[in-house]
Order: C-alpha cells, then sequence, then structure tokens
C-alpha cells in the first residue's frame, strides 16, 4: 500500500499546491512552501493506509476533469488538499478539524475571506458527499473523492484492502457489519456522482464495484 510519496510525486505535489495558492489569490509576499510541507507531512502520517497522498493526488487528477463544472475551480482545489489533512480513522471530527485548518492556514497565506469560508464549507461536506442541487464546487469535489470507487477491479481491491487496514485495530466481524452498512447505503443513493462527467464515467462502474464488495462480505468464503 502507497503510504508514503515518492520524491518525484512531492515535487509535483508541491509544484501544483503552488500553482492553486496563486491561482487562489494567495499574496505574493507570502510562501506558500511552507504549508506544502505540513500539509503532504499530514497526509504521510503513519496511521493512513487510504488516506494518504497519493488518495490527494488521485483527487487533485480527478479534478482536472472536473474543473469545467465548478463555478470556483481554486477553491475546491484547495479544498481538496485540505479535505483530510486532519485524519484520525478512530475519530469522527476529522472534517471539522480539517475545515478548522483551513481557516487558519489560509488567510495567513493571503486568501481572502470569502474563499476561506468556501473551502472550510466544502471540506465539511466531505462529511455526507450530498451537495445541493446547483453547488458545482461541492459536485466536483464529492465527485472527485469518489471516483475510486469506480476503479478498475484490482485497483478497487487495494482501495479496500487499504481502508480495512486503516481500521486495523476493529475486529473482523464488527468490520465486516459497518462496512456492509456503508456499502447499502451507497448503492441506496439515487446518484453517486452529480457532475456530467462523473455520471458518464464513474457512475455504473462504481455500482458494480460496490455490489461485488458487499457480495464479498456475504460469502462464506469472507469470513475465513
Amino acid at each position: 500500500m502507497n503510504t508514503e510519496p515518492t520524491p518525484s510525486d512531492t515535487t509535483a505535489l508541491r509544484a501544483r499546491w503552488h500553482a492553486t495558492a496563486t491561482a487562489a489569490g494567495a499574496d505574493p509576499a507570502a510562501d506558500p512552501a511552507p504549508y506544502a510541507d505540513r500539509l503532504l507531512a499530514a497526509w504521510a502520517e503513519p496511521q493512513r493506509r487510504y488516506h494518504t497522498t497519493a488518495h490527494l493526488a488521485a483527487v487533485l487528477t480527478h479534478l482536472d476533469a472536473l474543473a469545467p463544472h465548478a463555478a470556483d475551480p481554486a477553491a475546491v482545489e484547495l479544498a481538496a488538499w485540505f479535505h483530510d489533512a486532519v485524519y484520525r480513522p478512530d475519530r469522527s471530527e476529522n472534517e471539522e478539524r480539517s475545515a478548522a485548518l483551513a481557516e487558519r492556514a489560509l488567510p495567513e497565506l493571503g486568501i481572502d475571506p470569502a474563499r476561506t469560508a468556501e473551502v472550510a464549507r466544502l471540506v465539511r461536506l466531505t462529511v455526507t458527499h450530498d451537495p445541493a442541487p446547483g453547488d458545482t464546487n461541492g459536485e466536483a469535489l464529492c465527485d472527485a473523492d469518489l471516483a475510486v470507487l469506480a476503479g478498475a477491479p484490482d485497483a478497487y481491491a487495494a482501495y479496500a484492502a487499504a481502508v480495512r487496514a486503516e481500521y486495523g485495530f476493529v475486529p473482523d466481524e464488527a468490520f465486516r457489519t459497518g462496512r456492509a452498512a456503508v456499502l447499502r447505503q451507497l448503492l441506496a443513493l439515487p446518484r453517486l456522482f452529480r457532475t456530467p462527467h462523473g455520471a458518464a464515467h464513474w457512475e455504473a462502474p462504481a455500482r458494480a464495484n460496490l455490489a461485488a464488495e458487499l457480495a464479498a462480505q456475504a460469502s462464506p468464503d469472507s469470513q475465513d
């Protein structure tokens, strides 16, 4: 499981952070590099198995396809950087703490209050992944975050294994019960993806992956 970024990955992410901060209106006199250092260190913490720099990079890559849908692509990209910046698998307040981190850091960079507030709102939205109709920023971020569900079967299996590893402290039976509930909840949604790109490219494979994992949870072989 890829929990540590390679030097080339780090370089690319740092360059992207700098470009995003500039596009979002950071003060030219402010140095964005220390913020990249702190964020990337957070995303590489040892308790992470799925919510890693690899996930951050994947969300940012998906946003390349979804940016035309967003009203404020710069705010959406900043929200991607912060949305799991605080992550403890045994805690329930990760999104709130991540949003609060954005609210402290972005004004220091010179990001204006309105955009800072929008970034924090978007981070908090990832609790439910349920943007209101017409919330194009929220739709773009949530679709990018959930795009992992639409991966090829081997990639989806690696994602599911990484999620299990993050919750290694949970006994197998309790994890299966909780995970099955999450899968059923997702499958019951009328739509997993809200952007046109997500609906066209990710909805069907995501539902197939979720259904396959749920069936495997119920299989006698999964109890071994």
